[in-house]
């Protein structure tokens, strides 16, 4: 996988793109199975948690086919990210975000009220939303608090502020 991907977002003037540390957390949290497989609550899914249409039950997907399955995903979910976030974002939040809807879809990113919260300017109180979402069939589920944690951790960690531009005269 390269370390950078070609598609960028524009959020709040800012421009954001799929960095390398989403890609790498994504990757990490979701695992990679290359023969299709039912998740924990009965979902097909095939390698970095790949739940799309198309899944061809008993294929072996090729390392190829995974890494561009993830890149396209990543730009619909980030696409979906900034289509409901009203305001802008640095990378971190960026990453913490599409990492979260990357596993519970857009409608639930949408619908919430970490996104509620982030809208009004309340970034920490959406950053620790994050930690609610640890259930899935009903259950709470070490992986996703251990997952939410991490995303919560990145969606808190302040950006270096830019270096200023050197002004050359002549």
């Amino acid at each position: 996988m390269k370390k950078s991907l070609t598609f960028k977002q524009k959020a709040g003037g800012a421009v954001l793109a799929a960095s390398a540390t989403l890609v790498g957390t994504v990757a990490m949290w979701e695992g990679t199975e290359y023969v299709p497989y039912r998740d924990i609550v009965g979902v097909l899914t095939v390698c970095q948690g790949y739940t799309g249409p198309g899944i061809v039950p008993g294929k072996v997907y090729t390392k190829a086919e995974c890494d561009q399955l993830l890149v396209q995903e990543l730009t619909q979910h980030g696409q979906g990210v900034l289509k409901c976030t009203k305001v802008p974002l640095n990378q971190n939040q960026y990453d913490a975000m599409v990492s979260f809807t990357y596993n519970v879809g857009v409608g639930a990113y949408c619908g919430s009220t970490l996104v509620r919260k982030l809208n009004q300017g309340d970034y920490t109180g959406a950053c620790n939303e994050l930690r609610r979402w640890v259930y899935a069939g009903g259950k709470r589920v070490q992986g996703l608090a251990n997952r939410r944690e991490a995303e919560r951790s990145l969606c808190l960690k302040p950006m270096p502020l830019p270096e200023p531009a050197e002004v050359v005269t002549s």
